[in-house]
């Protein structure tokens, strides 16, 4: 992102929606402090400049565990953009003298105390929420529950206007609120520049480089990467056990492989979610019995339900070399002091998109993903980047 998209937005002729304003919840407090410091930076030549747009806000918690929403200053009229992380484990709060860690459940319900505490004064209500809430849970298969699609229907009839999300795990849950704004963003660019950064001797021509989908359900993602930098793709898909249930789901028996060899390849994976790890390292592993030179892992959300020892175990063996992910989510320290762990910020990007909306600018004016991983490209030599 340059400054030219910045000026876009804040010299545009256009005029703010209302005037700004930027919740961050608990979970979310340093994501919304580096959204704001951009969105301050931007506006501080522009009318609409302001010293900082966080509102302060807070959610306490009775000795019951009971909690409550409270607004410490007004917001009458303003265009309020709520930033939550439910996954955010490390929050947490006294019950009964004893200290309980914030589940998504809990995160959530302080999301609607925040919007029942505007009482219906905010001009507009977006929620910035990167990882939706129960977004695992997306259909129905037999007797159960649709979490995700109506924690949307929920917000909506609590007057939300917006629902910004990243790198859904099933984007078609928004089918639940047709007719309220739905974004599902893909940080596509922010990976590959992030990898540019990071390891230096990358080299991502079609002799040397592939991208390959972890599984069917993630294949989109990508099959964009392949386009976008011109390589070729293979996939491999879950052989499961559909006689048993496990945990809700049936056991993956094998990981099979298609597509072209990857002997002495650099091999890109990505996906939505690294949860306990298990089917990233059974890929990676799979990929090195074929020969692959070079194995980069992505998930937008690196979260390693099951710690981190068995990636530790497997960098070591050389079996995997890098992981990237997102700051849309909560990272313990000991995963950010992981050498073989790679951060991407969207942080601006979020920034940029709060900004177009709060302008009523098209998004894609700003946030064209293709032309600058074009760009991009181009910066960093890559032969053909002009082509594709």
């Amino acid at each position: 992102m340059t400054g030219k998209a910045s000026s876009i937005v804040f010299n545009n002729s256009k005029q703010q929606v209302a005037p700004l304003g930027i919740i961050a919840t608990d979970g979310a407090k340093d994501l919304g402090k580096k959204i704001n410091g951009y969105l301050v930076d931007w506006s501080k030549d522009s009318p609409f400049a302001q010293d900082s747009y966080l509102v302060d806000t807070e959610c306490p918690r009775f000795s019951s565990g009971d909690g409550k929403g409270l607004i410490k200053t007004s917001i009458r009229g303003d265009d309020i953009f709520i930033i939550v992380d439910v996954g955010n484990y490390s929050c947490t709060y006294k019950m009964f003298g004893k200290e309980n860690f914030m589940s998504p459940d809990d995160h959530f319900q302080d999301l609607k105390r925040i919007i029942q505490a505007m009482g219906g004064k905010a001009h507009r209500i977006s929620v910035v929420m990167p990882i939706l809430y129960g977004g695992r849970q997306h259909r129905r298969n037999y007797r159960e529950s649709l979490d995700c699609a109506v924690m949307l229907q929920e917000l909506q009839a609590m007057g939300v206007s917006n629902i910004i999300t990243f790198d859904a795990h099933d984007s078609r849950v928004c089918n639940a609120v047709p007719l309220m704004g739905f974004d599902n963003v893909m940080p596509s660019y922010q990976v590959l520049k992030a990898m540019f950064q990071e390891i230096n001797d990358l080299d991502v021509s079609p002799e040397h480089f592939m991208v390959v989908s972890p599984d069917e359900g993630a294949l989109n993602r990508n099959m964009y990467y392949a386009s976008v930098l011109g390589v070729q793709m293979g996939m491999f898909y879950k052989r499961r056990d559909y006689s048993t249930i496990v945990n809700g789901r049936n056991p993956i028996i094998a990981h099979e492989y298609l597509g072209n060899s990857v002997e002495n390849m650099t091999v890109f994976i990505s996906d939505d979610i690294i949860s306990s790890g298990d089917s990233m390292l059974d890929i990676a592993y799979e990929l090195k019995k074929r020969k692959a030179k070079r194995i980069i892992a992505y998930a937008t959300y690196p979260i390693f339900t099951n710690g981190l020892a068995k990636f530790d175990e497997a960098y070591e063996k050389g079996m995997i070399d890098y992981v990237f992910g997102t700051n849309l989510t909560y990272r313990t320290p000991d995963l950010l002091s992981r050498d073989w762990f790679k951060e991407v910020d969207v942080s601006k990007y979020i920034a940029y998109l709060i900004a177009a909306i709060n302008h009523d600018i098209s998004t894609s004016k700003v946030i064209d993903p293709h032309t600058k991983i074009r760009s991009l490209l181009t910066k960093y030599n890559v032969k053909g980047a002009e082509n594709l």
